[in-house]
């Protein structure tokens, strides 16, 4: 397994014990950098207006489309090492 594989899985993990929650730009940010590191491009249709949390998620990968999945993987662990104050 290469090394930005086990600092991802060990961010995944890392992210749980944060004592404090991020806002919701941040939660953002973690959701649609896992999403494109793990599954690739957003797929499926925009959700509609209604799901306003379903379309901010759904927005939030969307704009990310391009991004290598080893770029999703290092921006990740940058940002949860970032939260934890590393």
């Amino acid at each position: 397994m290469s090394d930005l594989n086990t600092q991802f899985q060990e961010a995944q993990v890392q992210v749980k014990t944060l004592t404090k929650r991020p806002d919701n730009d941040t939660l953002l940010q973690l959701y649609s950098l896992f999403k494109q590191a793990t599954e690739g491009e957003v797929k499926g249709s925009r959700p509609g207006m209604m799901d306003f949390t379903g379309r901010a998620k759904y927005d939030a990968w969307a704009k990310l489309k391009g991004t290598a999945p080893d770029t999703a993987k290092q921006r990740y662990v940058e940002l949860v090492n970032r939260l934890l104050g590393k």
